[in-house]
C-alpha cells in the first residue's frame, strides 16, 4: 500500500522502493568504496539471503572490477541467476525472493540484482500420506521447481507445457498448470486456467487451499479434485489427459477432472497383478460400504426392525443390552465420537505418542464403556470395524467425507429406522449424481454410462487391454496402444 501511495505522489526511483524496504530491520544496505573511486552499494535483506554464497560469489568480484559501470559488473560476476533491473516492481519481486541488489552511484533508474538466496528445501523423502509397500518412493517437496522436475524426470517429453501464475494480492504465490499438449482436451486447460486466474483471494498458502476455491459445488462435503504427493501418480494422469496444478510452498499436486472412482483407486494397484489388484479394489469399495451403513442400519433394526434380526442372534443382543440405560442412538454417538476424538488426538499429537495414545485409549474406553453399561459389546465390534474400513480410503480427502457422512445416517435411522437410510442413500445419490469436476461428470462411468472406462473402474483389466485413454477427458489422442500388437506373441519358436 504504502508504494502505490508513493506512486502516486510521484514517480518512483529506486531510491523510493529501498527507502520502504529499510523500514524493516533485517534490511541492509552496504557502501563499498575501493581506492579507485569505484563506489557500489548492495542492499538485501539477510534473512533470505545465503551469507556464505554472498561472501564467496559477489563480494570478491565487486572489489576486482577495473570500472563502476554496470555492464562490467554484470559480466564479470559469475552468478548464473542475474538481472539488470529497471521495473520497480520487478526490483521488489526479486529482493522478497533473497536477491541482492547492486547499484552504482552513477546509475539511479536501474541497478543489478544477484540470486544468492538462502536455500532452505528439504530433500526429496518418501511418501507419508500415499504410501506404498513397492513402486517409486519419492514425494513432492515445497520446492515448486523440485516438483516440476520430478515430473519431468518422468515425462521427458517437449509436449509437457507448465504455465505459470501469480495468485494471492498479498502472497503472489507462484502457480504452475501443467498438462500434456496434444493429448489433453483445450477446454480442460483452458477452464482450470481460468478458474486460478479468477481468484482474488489475498493469501494463498497451499494447494489444497486452492482446490476449494476452484470446485464446481463448494457446499458439497465430497472432494472433487484428487491431491496427490506422488510424482508418478501426477505423471500418469497427465498421460491419460488430465490437467495438474503445483503451488509453490505445497508438497501435494491437484488433478482434474476426477470422478467419484478414482478416489478409491490407490497407485499401488498398477504394481500388483491385475487380479489382486481388482480383489483389492472390489474390498475397498465393499469397506467403504460397510463404514457407511453399519451403524445406522444397526440402530435402525434395534428401533424399529426387530423381526430383522435371526433368531439365533437374537439372545445375544438380548444379553448385551440387558444393562444399557440408553437407546441405541445415543449409544452410537457416544462410541462415534468417542473414535473421532482418539483419531484425531492420534493425528495431532507427536507420533510416539499418537499411537499409544490411540491403541490405549482404545482398548480402556472400549472395556469400560462394555464394563460400565454405556454401551452393549456388539456395537462397540461394529463400530471399530466400521472406522477400520475407513482407513482403507487411499485419498485422504476421501476418508474425511466418509467419516462425517456417517453421522447424518445415524440421526436420520433413529427417527425413520430403515426408510431414513434408504432416503439418505438415495439423496447422497442425487447429490453425486449433480456433481461434477471441472465441468466433467463425478459419477462416470457409472453416469453418464461409459462402459469403455469400465476396464479401470471396480476393477483392473489387464494393460494389453487398456488400449483406449479414458472417455470422460475427452483427449486428442484416444488410443495408448494397438490392441493386436500388444497382444501379438513374439516370441522365437524352435
Amino acid at each position: 500500500m504504502l508504494l502505490r501511495w508513493l506512486s502516486k505522489k510521484h514517480r518512483m526511483t529506486i531510491n523510493d522502493v529501498l527507502s520502504v524496504f529499510k523500514q524493516s530491520n533485517d534490511f541492509v544496505e552496504i557502501e563499498l568504496q575501493e581506492e579507485r573511486n569505484h563506489h557500489f552499494s548492495i542492499c538485501y535483506f539477510y534473512t533470505l539471503v545465503d551469507k556464505e554464497k554472498l561472501n564467496r560469489d559477489l563480494l570478491p568480484y565487486l572489489r576486482k572490477t577495473s570500472s563502476g559501470t554496470l555492464e562490467e559488473l554484470y559480466s564479470a560476476i559469475p552468478i548464473s541467476n542475474k538481472y539488470i533491473v529497471e521495473n520497480l516492481s520487478d526490483l521488489r519481486e526479486k529482493v522478497l525472493n533473497g536477491y541482492v541488489v547492486v547499484r552504482t552511484k552513477t546509475e539511479s533508474q536501474k541497478c543489478i540484482v544477484f540470486d544468492v538466496a538462502k536455500d532452505s528445501n528439504r530433500e526429496v523423502t518418501t511418501p507419508e500420506v500415499e504410501f506404498s509397500v513397492v513402486g517409486p518412493q519419492e514425494a513432492f517437496i515445497e520446492a515448486l521447481d523440485t516438483n516440476i522436475s520430478l515430473i519431468r524426470k518422468r515425462l521427458p517429453l517437449s509436449q509437457l507445457k507448465v504455465k505459470e501464475l501469480k495468485i494471492g494480492k498479498l502472497t503472489q504465490t507462484k502457480v504452475a498448470v501443467l498438462y500434456l499438449d496434444g493429448i489433453v482436451d483445450e477446454e480442460n486447460v483452458q477452464t482450470m486456467t481460468q478458474r486460478l486466474k479468477d481468484i482474488e483471494f489475498d493469501q494463498i498458502l497451499d494447494s489444497s487451499s486452492l482446490s476449494q476455491m476452484i470446485t464446481d459445488n463448494s457446499m458439497s462435503i465430497f472432494p472433487q479434485f484428487i491431491n496427490s504427493e506422488r510424482p508418478e501418480r501426477v505423471a500418469a494422469a497427465l498421460g491419460e489427459g488430465k490437467v495438474a496444478f503445483l503451488c509453490d510452498g505445497s508438497p501435494e499436486a491437484v488433478l482434474g477432472p476426477s470422478t467419484l472412482i478414482e478416489f478409491f483407486s490407490s497407485l499401488e494397484d498398477y504394481f500388483l497383478p491385475w487380479q489382486i489388484a481388482s480383489t483389492v479394489r472390489l474390498l475397498r469399495f465393499f469397506a467403504v460400504s460397510f463404514s457407511i451403513l453399519a451403524t445406522p442400519i444397526y440402530v435402525a433394526v434395534l428401533t424399529y426392525h426387530y423381526e430383522l434380526i435371526p433368531k439365533d442372534l437374537l439372545a445375544t443382543i438380548i444379553s448385551s443390552r440387558s444393562n444399557i440405560p440408553f437407546p441405541p442412538i445415543i449409544e452410537a454417538i457416544f462410541l462415534e465420537l468417542t473414535i473421532e476424538l482418539l483419531r484425531e488426538a492420534g493425528a495431532r499429537l507427536p507420533t510416539k505418542v499418537g499411537q499409544t495414545i490411540g491403541i490405549v485409549g482404545g482398548i480402556v474406553i472400549g472395556q469400560a464403556s462394555v464394563e460400565a453399561g454405556l454401551t452393549s459389546n456388539i456395537l462397540l465390534i461394529i463400530v471399530a470395524l466400521a472406522a477400520l474400513a475407513s482407513f482403507t480410503t487411499p485419498v485422504y480427502q476421501m476418508g474425511n467425507t466418509i467419516r462425517l457422512i456417517r453421522f447424518p445416517f445415524i440421526i436420520t435411522a433413529a427417527f425413520l429406522g430403515g426408510i431414513g437410510v434408504v432416503i439418505c442413500v438415495l439423496y447422497t445419490l442425487i447429490h453425486l449424481l449433480k456433481l461434477k469436476s471441472l465441468g466433467r461428470p463425478y459419477l462416470e462411468p457409472l453416469y453418464p454410462p461409459r462402459f469403455k472406462d469400465w476396464r479401470d473402474a471396480f476393477i483392473r483389466v489387464p494393460y494389453n487391454w487398456m488400449s483406449s485413454r479414458p472417455v470422460y477427458l475427452r483427449p486428442k489422442q484416444k488410443k495408448r496402444l494397438n490392441l493386436f500388437q500388444a497382444t501379438r506373441k513374439h516370441d522365437i519358436d524352435e
